[in-house]
């Protein structure tokens, strides 16, 4: 059983932040034309483009992605009730819940996972590449503001560091509102 769990949970876990990131790349109107934006779009458009048609944007924030990403997570722990109780899984509106709350913190883990290999890559190569030009894009509305409070000191640039640790505080403080199973999430 812990495998099925795992397999199901990281297959669903890595799509679901796929599709974040489309959400996140056309809010940031990063360029779509970069190697990796191309990825997203091509992973996520056999799903988003039928959902398109029915269901419209508001403004730039695109209302089929989001709701998609909703019922992948939705779709995720029904799947894993039903491994856990052998095929008796009784539905319940708990699911919506647990998927809304597992959205926020898969939307936080991949704001992490992003700021990471931003912070990597410039380290390795310089501005270089194109997957940092994207980062960059991603990232920048976030850091900007936290280095105009906290400007660079001796060469080294704090604002990737202080996000850290204001995701860190977000995640306990919902860990402590919402209880164990946020950890669980």
């Amino acid at each position: 059983m812990n495998a099925m769990q795992f397999l199901i949970s990281t297959v669903f876990d890595l799509y679901i932040m796929v599709v974040l990131l489309r959400v996140w790349l056309q809010v940031a109107r990063a360029d779509f034309y970069n190697p990796f934006s191309q990825f997203v779009v091509k992973a996520t458009q056999p799903v988003i483009a039928p959902l398109r048609r029915v269901i419209p944007s508001i403004g730039n924030v695109d209302m089929a992605t989001i709701l998609f990403a909703y019922v992948l997570s939705v779709l995720k722990f029904v799947l894993l009730q039903l491994v856990l109780t052998g095929g008796n899984v009784g539905f319940s509106s708990a699911f919506f819940f647990i998927g809304l709350a597992s959205l926020i913190k898969a939307a936080g883990g991949l704001l992490f996972w992003v700021l990471i290999i931003r912070a990597i890559l410039s380290w390795v190569s310089q501005g270089r590449s194109p997957i940092e030009y994207v980062m960059h894009q991603l990232t920048e509305p976030m850091l900007a503001p936290i280095r105009r409070v906290i400007p660079q000191m001796g060469g080294l640039d704090l604002s990737v560091l202080v996000l850290f640790i204001v995701l860190q505080f977000a995640n306990f403080l919902v860990g402590d509102l919402i209880g164990p199973v946020w950890y669980q999430l």
